[in-house]
């Protein structure tokens, strides 16, 4: 007998309440992972969610068709009451968004095709012409990009600061943006960070930066952080002060190198106006990779755990190599500031670093030639290692000085340590540094 001919009173086929708490204890996202935002019952006791390859939605009644389109245009506030059309929401997408949300605290989650899908909607949800976008550097060159190269277009302009910042700086840095914006006839519209910054892992201090803008504006401004290379088990920015919070969901999040999509989440007033630019210029994530993204999710805490853990014990090792001429790792801060920056915003140091080797391009290009067992591969945050070389590829697209303010030096080398033997890659690393 199959499902349908079941009763639909029965106990059976009630949806099951949300179990969030146990006796008043909250339970750990890496449990919520299991289960949350999904029930069974409602998919025939499938344990997993299907894939739901389907592009629309039947509605049980011309009036529940009215109000979904009504949440959906905005005529009605509360966004969608269901299910209408894949471009703007659908199951697996959904559960998806619901447990993104749950490892940043957040009220509300979107996904999208990719990081950079996520971060350019995102800007464009929120800039106008005449305002100004305030950033630190360094950024994602594909975001920085898209600031300087084609938000310009449309009017909007841009100031920066660098990741290590003061509160002084950033107060001088928020007057300009101001009279910049005041003079083009609009406003300081969002402050976006990244923090670790790639690929210097230069971090931003998240609470000075909204002390700065509470003071500052007094209009609704938004700080918006990439966590690319934190999140989301080291780094809860949402916790220091900032209300949205990005992902490449391609890194750490999907984690075996096999999908490209992103994220942001934060509270729903922040996500609505960006909710619907997306219901119009499409962008979502598509069904299957959400699918696997949720596969992710439930090892995420585990492959984040190793993957920090063998950072750990390469970077003991590269630190005492001679020819090695210094780490951007978090686990080995030297600068007091960026320390209690450390102290108070992470929770842990990450396994992506940047390994200074005693020469240039040259040197680099013959340790990366070397490898055996890390790829040489732009991304990060894989099961595998993978090592790049920055200046001449993910950053080549930046201005040679704008690189050097930004200390992407010629000599720098990117590397994401994944879940291999740490022993081994010790070894690997050995072995193609004596090539240097």
């Amino acid at each position: 007998m199959s499902d349908h001919d079941i009763d639909p009173t029965s106990p059976r086929m009630a949806p099951k309440p949300e179990v969030t708490k146990i006796d008043g204890r909250e339970l750990k996202p890496s449990t919520l992972m299991m289960g949350y935002g999904y029930d069974p019952v409602l998919s025939e006791g499938s344990l997993k969610p299907p894939i739901f390859l389907t592009s629309t939605f039947a509605f049980p009644s011309a009036a529940d068709g009215k109000r979904h389109f009504e949440g959906i245009t905005g005529k009605r506030p509360g966004g969608a009451d269901g299910l209408v059309y894949s471009r703007f929401n659908a199951p697996n997408q959904e559960i998806l968004e619901d447990r993104l949300a749950v490892w940043d605290g957040a009220e509300d989650a979107l996904s999208f095709s990719s990081g950079m899908t996520a971060i350019c909607v995102l800007m464009l949800a929120y800039a106008s012409k005449g305002d100004v976008i305030v950033h630190s550097g360094p950024l994602y060159a594909a975001s920085e990009g898209f600031v300087a190269k084609w938000m310009s277009r449309w009017g909007v302009e841009y100031v920066d600061f660098p990741a290590g910042a003061t509160r002084e700086e950033i107060d001088a840095v928020l007057a300009r943006a101001k009279d910049l914006a005041s003079q083009n006839g609009g406003k300081v519209c969002m402050i976006y960070l990244e923090s670790p910054g790639n690929p210097t892992n230069a971090l931003v201090d998240v609470e000075a930066v909204k002390a700065a803008r509470d003071e500052a504006l007094d209009w609704d401004c938004p700080i918006a952080i990439d966590n690319t290379f934190l999140g989301p088990l080291w780094q809860r920015p949402l916790d220091q002060g900032a209300d949205i919070v990005c992902y490449s969901l391609t890194k750490y999040v999907g984690g075996h190198s096999d999908l490209v999509a992103g994220s942001i989440a934060g509270a729903k007033k922040w996500m609505d106006p960006v909710r619907m630019l997306r219901n119009t210029m499409g962008g979502i994530c598509d069904p299957n990779t959400a699918w696997m993204l949720l596969r992710s999710l439930e090892t995420v805490e585990l492959r984040m755990n190793r993957a920090g853990e063998n950072a750990a014990k390469v970077c003991q090792f590269l630190s005492q190599h001679p020819k090695v001429e210094g780490l951007g790792y978090l686990g080995m801060i030297k600068d007091a500031r960026q320390q209690d920056i450390y102290d108070r915003h992470c929770k842990g140091a990450g396994s992506t670093f940047s390994l200074l080797l005693r020469g240039g391009e040259a040197e680099c290009f013959r340790f990366l030639d070397s490898l055996k067992i890390a790829k040489l591969a732009v991304s990060l945050g894989g099961t595998e290692t993978l090592a790049s070389h920055p200046a001449s590829m993910t950053h080549l697209s930046v201005p040679e000085g704008r690189r050097a303010e930004l200390g992407i030096s010629d000599n720098l080398v990117r590397i994401s340590i994944g879940i291999e033997d740490p022993d081994d890659l010790i070894a690997d690393f050995e072995q193609a540094l004596e090539a240097v």
